[in-house]
């Protein structure tokens, strides 16, 4: 079973079945749209498209990841550029496996992902987990340093669920903290000190920016605005949609009546 299902990956692979979709990310004090996360499906067989959990981690231990991966960084700067030659300047998220890391050419893949597609260095944002920054912190700290200089923004995400001290966070040169969706549910049941509260306070202690995921429900939304997160992103806002229809979603909704 499992050797057919890494087959099956090889032939979505050459098929082209991996696809996008992408989720908008707004800006708490404006409530305009400012990003969107690309987030990578499989259409396996050509059926329905399937969640990143349930094939992802194949990918990472078949090694596909890297070149799919590259794929994604081509596919995600394409479709923000074509967007910004609409006039609609949003920076677009894409996720990075610690097996990037490992595998090496990380660095070369993003600059060629901008070189070809044209897009500015500053609107790609790579979210990567804490696990990842602590799997080789020289090798990792190296491959950020070369991304800083080129200009791309680095988030780490899920942030809350590893286990990077605050000593190794300070040291990475990142721009954000994503909060883990499992902190954004609980949220609203101890409203006066939750672990939400406490990273919107340590990020912008260290001069980060805080976005948060997983928003569900208008009382998660107004306890975020008051505790200063910066972004939302999540089922309330907007859904991971195909291509370009959640991307035109985002724009549309910039003056949402959530604000």
């Amino acid at each position: 079973m499992r050797l057919r299902f890494h087959q099956d990956l090889h032939r979505g692979l050459a098929n082209d079945e991996f696809v996008l979709h992408f989720q908008p990310q707004y800006d708490l004090r404006s409530g305009q749209a400012v990003g969107l996360e690309a987030l990578l499906r499989w259409k396996r067989g050509g059926g329905d498209p399937l969640p990143p959990a349930d094939f992802v981690p194949a990918l990472e231990d078949t090694g596909l990841i890297v070149e799919v991966g590259r794929w994604v960084l081509a596919a995600a700067c394409m479709r923000a550029r074509q967007l910004h030659d609409r006039g609609a300047a949003v920076r677009v998220a894409v996720n990075v496996s610690p097996i990037q890391f490992a595998a090496g050419g990380l660095v070369d893949a993003v600059l060629a992902a901008l070189a070809e597609s044209g897009l500015a260095p500053g609107f790609l944002e790579l979210e990567m987990t804490e696990r990842t920054m602590m799997r080789d912190t020289r090798a990792v700290n190296e491959a950020l340093c070369a991304l800083k200089d080129a200009g791309v923004r680095l988030t780490i995400d899920d942030f809350g669920t590893g286990y990077a001290s605050l000593g190794y966070l300070s040291r990475f040169r990142v721009d954000a903290l994503k909060i883990d969706k499992s902190f954004i549910r609980t949220i609203a049941a101890r409203p006066r000190a939750s672990i939400a509260d406490a990273i919107v306070d340590v990020g912008h202690r260290l001069g980060l920016e805080v976005v948060a995921e997983g928003v569900e429900n208008e009382a998660q939304l107004v306890l975020l605005r008051e505790r200063g997160c910066d972004f939302a992103q999540g089922f309330l806002l907007g859904r991971p949609l195909p291509e370009w229809s959640s991307a035109m979603l985002a724009l549309s909704r910039s003056a949402d009546t959530h604000w």
